[in-house]
């Protein structure tokens, strides 16, 4: 973990990440699960809250963004491409294509998928689903409750949520 993180086991501990940007709250629920927190209150500042996302995913290369429509789940998926080094104008919601495929600037290609459009989960599997999931790229999902029934056990479950105030709240245990 971040050597400038503190850690509660009984409660909850945050931090400001810049200025009225976003924070990062995590709750220790017990040893093996951690609650993890990115509050993003400016749009000017997601992009250093999509690095921190990045940060604090480590290796798990399977997310399923979960949220409402108009959450914020394209708008944050671009951010973490953004931050990865995907040409800004190379990302776009696939909402039609079901996945796109981007390159990072480490030359590693990113699957962003979007399974709004999806009704029968055979129609997840005619894309070859698996073989994405299983490259070991990765692989950000957008209304994966559409194909929850094929999501591998791994698949980091991440929440969008919208706050009153427009701020977004990015959660997810661990």
């Amino acid at each position: 973990m971040h050597k400038n993180r503190q850690f509660s086991k009984r409660g909850a501990s945050s931090r400001t990440l810049g200025a009225d940007s976003f924070s990062l709250s995590l709750r220790q629920s017990n040893i093996t699960q951690m609650k993890h927190e990115i509050v993003i209150e400016s749009l000017a500042r997601i992009d250093e809250a999509a690095a921190e996302f990045l940060r604090e995913i480590g290796d798990s290369r399977l997310v399923a963004f979960y949220a409402s429509m108009g959450a914020g789940k394209t708008t944050f998926s671009t951010a973490v491409c953004r931050v990865l080094g995907v040409e800004d104008d190379a990302v776009s919601s696939p909402t039609f294509a079901i996945v796109n495929e981007y390159r990072a600037a480490s030359g590693d290609p990113v699957f962003h998928f979007d399974f709004y459009r999806i009704t029968k989960l055979e129609e997840a599997l005619d894309i070859g689903l698996y073989d994405y999931l299983d490259s070991g790229c990765l692989c950000l999902m957008e209304w994966p409750e559409n194909i929850e029934e094929l999501l591998p056990e791994e698949t980091l479950k991440v929440s969008i949520d919208v706050r009153e105030d427009g701020s977004r709240v990015i959660s997810w245990d661990d």
